[in-house]
């Protein structure tokens, strides 16, 4: 173990004992970015099934793709990486990209337009939650290998029916567009898994950086790739540490402990004021805070309960308080800066009313609910109004508190009445929120479509879902925001979700950390533009 290693491992047993417990520790080595951050959502680093917001960041930084966002100029949006170059078929529907030359994977592998059908294959294949992004353009187990194909260093998709050019790249953007090391991959299946076992806590890209470990609820470590076909990065070492808590974080930035802390709250973040060699960061993110009703449940299924739970939540007074410059009240399920996204927030606190419309749903008295919430401060402090509101209307809200890997486990097996968390777009095409909160083709058990919100929750969408499929298909850039205004009114008004806030970010980070960018409403937080 090498000296840095050996403070940080004594910072983690002072932050055990109590953060007055911690030592003295030198600055951050210069070739070394050390962040804070809650990753305790990480269920796997497998590209084709990672779908939390911590895994995304890793996964970001360790394998390129067909197209991708340069976090330099996130404002240009996808650009080539893996592919250099990719034409249009005359009808629309197939997409055939030509392959960088003298890219390598980590292993030392050449980057093929085999590996590159490879993985998207088997994201169809594999079948896990994050695949209906890909899915929806007509994939399935059956018919992939024949519309995902390769020709010398090309690689051809060729989609159902026409979209917009533009919203397919988007799509490749996401997590599971990671391109990985077929032969890398293959030498660790499992059973015919794909080697989904062995991704899950190992890497097999060519990214900026590689996978040095995972620790659940701990850490993770990366080392730079000094082979990267854009130069290595100056950063040879990334760790992200699993820090709760937000006073932590801003003790362990203050000393020098990290360079970076993500999850700040707005008392933590007005307490580095003055704190010389330190400066806040602040990104408008596309993350929504929301809670969600279980239709299955006989009393949330009905339409004047949804409404009545809209008017027991208090927005404006969670947004001036302990969610301040960190929440802005945001109601609908597009995040400002997106097409087709809207400025109308309805709904307030308004018992009177809440009352009203649960007497008109005949809900009997003394009713008791359960709300999933992930152990982080903000939303459990968020829960906890939400109980004091709930309870003057006559119902009881209990906290079911856990890890972020246990409550949304419960959550996509559709075990929770009322969920209580975050959403981030995972493309930045309105498809990719209104095909999660308003789109449930099959809302049957046997569906299991776990990466559908709606369906998380039992939610038929009363129709959107047909609204919500005519407008992926609109080409008219006007005509389709004008859809989605139609659709987000509709949802605001029918649907099992209160959608109340949209994330700033704001995190502490040290002056001497340059090039750092956390991807904007629309990505993943990028390290290998990052020097010090």
């Amino acid at each position: 173990m090498n000296a840095f290693s050996k403070l940080i491992g004594s910072a983690a047993l002072g932050l055990a004992l109590g953060v007055t417990a911690l030592p003295t520790i030198a600055a951050t080595p210069d070739n070394m970015l050390v962040i804070a951050n809650r990753i305790d959502d990480i269920t796997t680093l497998d590209p084709a099934q990672s779908f939390e917001f911590a895994g995304a960041d890793v996964i970001r930084n360790m394998y390129g793709k067909l197209v991708n966002f340069d976090p330099s100029n996130l404002e240009a949006g996808y650009q080539p990486d893996l592919a250099e170059s990719w034409t249009v078929s005359e009808d629309g529907k197939t997409i055939t990209f030509t392959m960088r030359e003298g890219v390598k994977f980590h292993s030392g592998n050449p980057v093929r337009a085999e590996d590159a059908a490879f993985s998207l294959r088997r994201v169809i294949k594999l079948n896990k939650t994050p695949s209906f992004i890909l899915t929806q353009f007509g994939f399935t187990p059956e018919n992939v290998d024949e519309m995902i194909t390769v020709d010398g260093n090309t690689v051809s998709i060729t989609t159902d029916k026409r979209y917009a050019t533009s919203f397919v790249l988007n799509c490749l953007t996401a997590t599971l567009g990671a391109i990985v090391d077929e032969k890398l991959v293959m030498e660790h299946d499992k059973d015919g898994d794909l080697g989904n076992e062995w991704l899950m806590t190992n890497s097999a890209g060519s990214g900026p950086y590689k996978l040095a470990s995972w620790k659940p609820k701990e850490s993770v470590t990366l080392t730079a790739n000094p082979d990267y076909y854009e130069g290595a990065p100056a950063m040879q070492r990334v760790i992200v540490r699993h820090v709760q808590e937000s006073a932590t974080q801003r003790l362990m930035l203050e000393r020098g402990d990290i360079d970076v802390a993500r999850d700040l709250t707005p008392a933590d973040v007005d307490g580095l004021a003055g704190i010389d060699g330190v400066e806040v960061q602040r990104e408008m993110r596309g993350r929504l805070m929301y809670v969600s009703f279980n239709q299955k449940h006989p009393e949330l299924s009905k339409p004047q309960v949804r409404q009545a739970l809209k008017y027991l939540i208090d927005y404006d007074g969670m947004e001036n308080s302990f969610l301040k410059n960190w929440y802005v009240k945001h109601q609908n399920f597009l995040p400002k800066t997106y097409l087709g996204a809207v400025d109308e927030n309805p709904f307030s606190l308004n018992i009177e009313k809440a009352k009203e419309l649960l007497a008109e749903a005949g809900v009997p008295e003394g009713l008791e609910l359960t709300v999933g919430v992930r152990e982080a401060q903000e939303r459990l402090e968020i829960a906890q109004s939400l109980q004091n509101t709930f309870a003057q209307a006559g119902i009881k809200l209990n906290l079911e508190v856990g890890t972020g890997k246990q409550v949304l486990g419960k959550y996509r097996a559709r075990e929770l009445d009322i969920y209580l968390g975050a959403w981030g777009p995972d493309y930045p095409d309105p498809q990719t929120n209104a095909g999660t909160f308003a789109y449930n083709p099959d809302n049957s058990d046997a569906a299991n479509a776990t990466g559908l919100l709606a369906w998380r929750n039992g939610w038929d969408t009363a129709g959107l879902t047909d609204k919500v499929a005519a407008a992926v298909v609109e080409g008219d850039t006007v005509k389709r925001a004008d859809m989605y205004h139609e659709i987000q009114a509709e949802f605001r008004d029918t649907a099992p979700f209160a959608v109340m806030f949209q994330l700033v970010e704001q995190a502490g980070i040290s002056e001497k950390v340059e090039g750092l960018n956390l991807g904007g409403a629309i990505t993943a937080a990028a390290y290998w533009d990052v020097t010090k």
